[in-house]
């Protein structure tokens, strides 16, 4: 996916009073009450401070003898428990820690990842009586690479693929790609931040890796509270080269966008290949080039590729070189280019739409929408009768069905479109019952006449 462009808080921290309860007060300060955390947040996430260093420090993957305890008010089966849903919370209870959730009759409900600075104040990783401990992440770690290698079988025709997809692999707020021999990890949650180097430790371990690089998600100070860096091991190339279904790319590791290489949409990159075959092919908001490589390798009679991110569009000229491709890359911004060509009447046999995430948060969801519907408005007469068309959204907050009604609502009169095929995200992003709205990927093959 493509880079389109158009477009104080109550912590327990030095400079804050012992936080422990004296005998005068033990009852009045017992528990910190999650409406009085709410009211320390009168002022939005990008204007607080973000956490303090010592709230970033490496945690162990070991389970406290005695974790606070976190009170559900009202539980139910998603894996994201929000601060409307809780109780009251041990006073003890800090940044990052591990925590017993416990029903309103003090039975335990589970063990989560706690953050008071987010919105998701705990984030679930255990249902039960049992606390996570080493054994219990080796455990979940060892679970999400045998799928990938003995049930899905990936390392068969590529060494890149999704290693860790967060909630669905039951660690929310950590997402892992294998490229070679570098594990690249994004991590969403504070918790995940502070011990991202004992799971890239172990996770290596499992896998054979010899080197990891892993950056903070692109709104953690909002989101999270916390602010850091690009970290990678000692050694640890910035660029290599991998291998998928025989077309080799260039992975720029420390300056790509999210882990550096898009594998969620591995299967449709097949399948153009296999739909390619003679038609003239056009890849609108083409990053480094996946699907028009792919396209040239299944015999597309020509391919042009288009995107508005400059350095994107001279790795996607690298990866052409390196396949001996005769695709053809543009810098262009993507609405204006389909103007220009639909003036002078040139339409195509095969049109990819592959857009960057355009709806970041509910607040941006009407206008999201709208620049889907102007996208595909202006797509969709670039294609021939009778050719293809493959139209995507990664948001998460719009849900296919919505997707369907603006791309039926963006075909111009006289036009008549067909679903040939609703997808998502390749198997290696499964997605898990009990966090339904991490499905984010749609995929939309459509014929049009």
């Amino acid at each position: 996916m493509a880079t389109l462009r158009a477009r104080p808080f109550l912590r327990y921290d030095a400079e804050m009073p012992d936080p422990r309860p004296t005998r005068s007060n033990a009852r009045r300060r017992r528990l910190t009450t999650a409406q009085s955390v709410r009211q320390a947040y009168d002022h939005s996430p990008a204007e607080r401070e973000p956490l303090a260093a010592e709230h970033l420090a490496d945690r162990s993957l070991e389970s406290p003898e005695t974790p606070p305890t976190i009170e559900l008010k009202s539980p139910n089966w998603h894996v994201h428990l929000f601060r409307k849903r809780l109780g009251s919370w041990d006073p003890g209870a800090h940044h990052g820690d591990l925590v017993r959730i416990a029903l309103s009759d003090g039975s335990t409900f589970g063990y989560g990842l706690f953050n008071p600075r987010s919105e998701i104040t705990v984030r679930l990783l255990e249902r039960g009586e049992t606390a996570p401990d080493s054994h219990w992440w080796r455990d979940r770690l060892a679970s999400a690479v045998d799928l990938r290698r003995n049930l899905l079988r990936l390392d068969r025709f590529s060494n890149a693929y999704r290693l860790i997809h967060a909630e669905g692999d039951g660690l929310p707020g950590l997402v892992v790609d294998r490229f070679g021999p570098v594990l690249s990890a994004e991590i969403f949650s504070l918790g995940m931040w502070q011990r991202r180097r004992e799971i890239l430790r172990l996770l290596a371990e499992i896998v054979g890796t010899s080197h990891w690089i892993v950056r903070p998600g692109p709104r953690t100070r909002q989101q999270e509270g916390f602010e850091a860096g690009l970290e990678w091991s000692e050694g640890c190339p910035e660029h290599l080269e991998i291998s998928e279904q025989g077309t080799r790319f260039r992975v720029d590791l420390a300056a790509g966008h999210k882990t550096g290489f898009f594998c969620d949409q591995r299967e449709n990159r097949r399948l153009i290949s296999e739909f390619a075959l003679g038609r003239t092919t056009l890849d609108l908001c083409c990053y480094t080039g996946g699907f028009s490589l792919h396209a040239d390798q299944g015999g597309a009679a020509s391919v042009t590729g288009i995107d508005l991110d400059e350095q994107a569009i001279e790795t996607a000229k690298q990866n052409a070189r390196l396949n001996r491709s005769r695709a053809r890359f543009v810098h262009a911004d993507a609405f204006n280019y389909m103007r220009d060509i639909h003036r002078n009447g040139q339409t195509f046999g095969l049109v990819v739409l592959d857009p960057p995430k355009l709806i970041a948060t509910r607040a941006d969801f009407d206008e999201g929408r709208k620049r889907y519907y102007d996208l595909n408005r202006l797509a969709i007469p670039l294609v021939e009768p009778g050719g293809l068309m493959m139209t995507c959204s990664c948001s998460g907050l719009m849900p296919m069905d919505e997707f369907r009604r603006t791309i039926s609502a963006a075909a111009p009169a006289g036009r008549r479109v067909q679903i040939l095929e609703s997808r998502g995200a390749a198997a290696d992003h499964p997605t898990a019952t009990d966090c339904p709205d991490s499905e984010y990927l749609k995929a939309l093959w459509l014929r049009i006449e």
